[in-house]
């Protein structure tokens, strides 16, 4: 934090702090084991000291229901991986986000081109018991699998509850992805049943996704049916052909079986993620069905303070990890508000319409987009009425300090900013918000309850107010069970493990502040290290969000004459020209806020940057490009074609 002061944007009144579901929860167990936690972090502490006693309390809290109780919480502890979780319980992760069925509205879907849809919890019952018997009727059981190729619309969360419902795992990519990426994704789970859409709206365009699913039917050998959700209305058959069947017809209607919520163990698989792939082909984690549902409901009810009154939106796809954690919040019973689409179609302010005019409580997105949005100029502050707004999730990719700043001047002064930080593999966060602490520019709030989380250096010892290696030093209910086709877990092993042995190693670069706030500095296998010096390439970025000529950008290393050099690659503004005055800003910027070995060597003009398919920054292939290394998996980013720009450069050979 080199250069950067210290500064308070927002703190909570005395009054929200009492009324907040997590300051009741630490009263309630201070009560029960007469002990008392004087702070948050006296409180995080404990749980991760007496975990038993800790998730125990959680499951009690948050009402988890189970045909069969626990015998135990946790069964050796001490292996990690390894440790079992609720030993003896039986479950249905479905029934627990179907706990209620009022009249309530469950879920507000949005598209872009202003379709509106509502749907009520009993109505999402009742769907959801149609789907389940179709899903049955196909032969599909518990522990096959059924793949969701869909956008962010009611239908996705309906066949999600009901292949989770019946035991089967659900596995879903959003429908930009390519051909051959949902081909290395969904060809590795063999999916018995595909449930897709014709098509989505994107950016005032209607694209037509029918050819490719035809084609992806055709490649995975595995699918038995295909259900068709008609999103843009291009798919026109009355009940069952050839081609596939319609969802409207796919749904039993008549004489409908009761849902019947298949009670399974704690730890049975409920999802199948995927990793980027940009290394090779897409990793493909199991969750157990427990441990995201007790995981995702402490963070909800204890982090993000979600209570029945809450309307909850986060911009999002079905094939982030963010659909996975949004869609739990039913079991918290708030209101869903789902959006698919361009979030600047038909202008920059258009996701503050849908706040506006939903009412939306609790806000998620990207740092990226914040980011886009102040340099868009918008200010809904002045232009919209917010007024119910009480909290901003932001994640992706580390928050600058200039977007924290901007959250308070051009979004909301009084308003619970949160930067949270976990991961697909985790389905859920290692750091987070906390409706009980302050916010200070440029840190994330706290670490999660339960969570062991420290910052190691490469020794192995844990440091503050320094830079090292984010971990997890103990075993936590939303691990990954396996990975799927993984013999001996070496993938998983390999994957976690390597880096400090019995020690989950989060592949992330962070810094634990004098206040037990977290900094992600960025990923450690895009870490810099010209000289020796370790730099995480979010020191950088954070830096460059000052400049309005600057797009987008990326900074890798070189090697170069037995060292390392940092390059730094920019997006100029149309019209603009990559002069010796902006190189000479952008390196004194660096230099002032950072250090002089976090200033580039040299800075390069070029008119794309390589993203992944979830529009993270492809650090790594940028990299390998460099330095003539092979790229396996070019179906793993969105814009493989921008990789050409960076071969061959002539300003890199000397």
């Amino acid at each position: 934090m080199s250069g950067e002061v210290e500064k308070l944007l927002w703190k909570p009144t005395q009054e929200q702090i009492m009324n907040s579901n997590l300051q009741r929860f630490m009263d309630s167990l201070s009560n029960t084991h007469s002990i008392r936690f004087p702070n948050y972090n006296e409180f995080h502490k404990w749980s991760v000291e007496d975990p038993e006693n800790f998730w125990s309390a959680v499951w009690t809290h948050t009402a988890i229901k189970s045909s069969v109780n626990f015998s135990r919480v946790l069964v050796e502890g001490d292996k990690f991986p390894g440790a079992r979780w609720f030993s003896g319980a039986r479950l249905n992760y479905a029934e627990n986000l179907l706990r209620t069925s009022s009249e309530k509205v469950a879920v507000i879907g949005r598209l872009e081109d202003g379709t509106r849809t509502t749907i009520t919890y009993q109505q999402l019952y009742r769907r959801v018991e149609q789907c389940a018997a179709a899903i049955r009727s196909k032969g599909v059981k518990s522990g096959d699998r059924v793949a969701g190729f869909l956008p962010n619309v009611i239908e996705s969360i309906i066949s999600m509850l009901a292949v989770s419902s019946i035991g089967a795992i659900w596995s879903s990519c959003s429908p930009d992805f390519g051909l051959n990426g949902v081909v290395d994704r969904f060809g590795q789970i063999k999916p018995k049943l595909l449930i897709a859409c014709d098509g989505y709206f994107y950016n005032g365009k209607t694209i037509d996704c029918f050819k490719l699913v035809k084609e992806l039917c055709k490649q995975l050998k595995s699918i038995q049916c295909l259900v068709i959700v008609p999103v843009i209305g291009t798919f026109e058959t009355s009940g069952t052909s050839e081609l596939g069947i319609l969802f409207e017809n796919f749904l039993v209607k008549e004489n409908t079986p009761k849902l019947v919520f298949e009670q399974l163990p704690f730890d049975h698989p409920l999802f199948i993620m995927f990793s980027s792939g940009t290394t090779g082909a897409p990793k493909c984690i199991v969750h157990g069905a427990g441990g995201t549902l007790i995981q995702h409901l402490k963070e909800h009810r204890l982090h993000v303070n979600l209570t029945s009154h809450d309307k909850m939106f986060f911009f999002t796809t079905c094939g982030w990890m963010m659909w996975n954690w949004l869609v739990s919040a039913l079991a918290s019973e708030v209101t869903l508000v789902l959006f698919d689409g361009s979030p600047f179609y038909p202008m920059p302010k258009s996701l503050f319409d849908l706040v506006e005019e939903e009412r939306v409580t609790v806000f998620g997105t990207s740092a990226k987009y914040l980011a886009a949005l102040e340099r868009q100029g918008v200010k809904p502050s002045e232009t919209h009425d917010i007024t119910a707004l009480r909290s901003i999730l932001s994640t992706g990719s580390p928050l600058s300090r200039r977007s924290f700043r901007y959250v308070y001047r051009g979004i909301k002064s009084n308003i619970s900013l949160a930067s949270i930080s976990g991961g697909t593999d985790i389905i859920s966060c290692f750091v987070l918000g906390n409706p009980c602490l302050p916010v200070w520019e440029g840190e994330i709030q706290c670490i999660g309850l339960g969570m062991a989380v420290e910052v190691w250096d490469e020794y192995g010892k844990s440091v503050r107010e320094k830079k090292g290696e984010l971990v997890c030093t103990k075993p936590f209910p939303s691990a990954p069970i396996y990975f799927w086709n993984d013999k001996q877990n070496k993938k998983y092993l390999a994957t976690y493990f390597d880096v400090f042995p019995g020690i989950w190693a989060q592949g992330d670069i962070a810094e634990v502040s004098s206040r037990l706030g977290i900094m992600i500095h960025g990923r450690s296998d895009s870490t810099l290290n010209p000289a020796g010096v370790r730099i995480g390439t979010a020191e950088i970025y954070r830096q460059l969000e000052m400049f309005d000529e600057l797009l987008d950008y990326v900074c890798v290393g070189q090697v170069w004459e037995d060292d390392m050099r940092l390059i730094l690659f920019v997006v100029l503004e149309e019209g603009v020209e990559l002069t010796a005055e902006i190189c000479s800003s952008i390196c004194s910027k660096i230099r002032e806020e950072t250090t002089p070995r976090h200033v580039p060597k040299k800075i390069i003009a070029v008119a794309d940057i390589p993203r992944t398919l979830n529009g993270k920054t492809a650090e790594l292939a940028v990299r390998k490009i460099l330095h003539n290394e092979p790229i396996t998996n070019f179906d793993a980013l969105a814009n493989p074609e921008s990789l050409d720009l960076f071969r061959n450069l002539i300003e890199l050979t000397n």
